[in-house]
């Protein structure tokens, strides 16, 4: 299995972790709504990559619902030191698999208990306000009232540190008026690029960037460019896209889901990858293409 240090670390709120880590949603079952098809393979996804060295999990309770974060007490709890869980809270999952808002404070407050009770802590390590805005595209607006119901929650102890997620810049410099922000989590990859500049001003603040689809979500990315670069390498264009993005900014800590103990050694051997300058330059014009 490959050294994840060789990917290097971050700080994420009062600790250090690598910068290679896990997202938990393709845990749940198809559509992330329901139970896993295999709960066992699951479970072995999280055990071999805790093992691999990825201290970095990240994971929601509307997964499922509940479905992803039981998963994880049963398959890690109790948990190793240095074992960092970040959740994220502003949502809610309808009959129908829906992703509906649940923004007010009463809903945000009862999110944060769902999570400490499946997961099966006293404290959250990280809790990410998921703005739903359009889905997966930031809108402007004002988060104070949500961003001040999770700083109230902090300060009663039952969360240490707090991000937000699917935000503009906007909505990041007003939460940082409220309380400390450690991460924000937006849609970013080789191809989906607008928050270039976020990026940059977050890693001059020490504050970490976590892309989600980090390899394009749903709709995977697709490049001939990319294939291209990645034949040569040796690697796949997933393993690139993610070398890309460790490339991109010493901030950026990533977390590629997967429900496969193959594809999640695949995923981590992205940390093998030196990218040359050239090759750099040579995604980036990749990128102007596909975008």
């Amino acid at each position: 299995m490959t050294d994840l240090a060789k990917a290097g670390t971050f700080r994420l709120g009062d600790r250090t972790v690598n910068r290679m880590g896990y997202g938990a949603m393709q845990l749940a079952g198809p559509g992330v709504f329901g139970p896993p098809k295999d709960r066992d393979a699951a479970l072995a996804v999280l055990r071999t990559a805790v093992e691999a060295g990825v201290d970095h999990i990240d994971t929601s309770d509307f997964y499922g619902p509940h479905v992803t974060n039981q998963i994880i007490r049963e398959a890690l709890h109790p948990y190793r030191d240095g074992l960092t869980i970040v959740t994220k809270v502003g949502a809610v999952r309808g009959d129908d698999a829906s992703w509906l808002p649940a923004q007010s404070p009463a809903e945000l407050t009862q999110a944060v208990h769902d999570n400490l009770r499946n997961l099966g802590l006293d404290v959250l390590d990280v809790v990410n306000l998921r703005v739903m805005g359009d889905i997966h595209v930031p809108s402007e607006g004002s988060i104070e009232p949500q961003f001040s119901t999770l700083a109230r929650l902090r300060e009663q102890g039952l969360i240490r540190h707090l991000g937000v997620s699917n935000v503009t810049a906007a909505q990041v410099a007003e939460a940082q008026t409220i309380a400390p922000v450690v991460c924000v989590q937006n849609q970013y990859n080789l191809v989906h690029r607008e928050d270039d500049a976020l990026v940059d001003t977050l890693a001059a603040q020490g504050i970490a960037y976590v892309p989600f689809f980090p390899l394009g979500g749903f709709t995977p990315i697709q490049s001939d460019g990319l294939a291209t670069v990645a034949e040569r390498l040796g690697a796949t264009s997933m393993q690139v896209a993610l070398a890309w993005l460790l490339a991109r900014a010493p901030n950026i800590l990533l977390i590629p889901g997967t429900s496969s103990v193959a594809h999640l050694a695949e995923n981590l051997a992205a940390a093998d990858l030196d990218l040359s300058e050239a090759v750099l330059i040579e995604l980036d014009a990749v990128a102007s293409v596909v975008a």
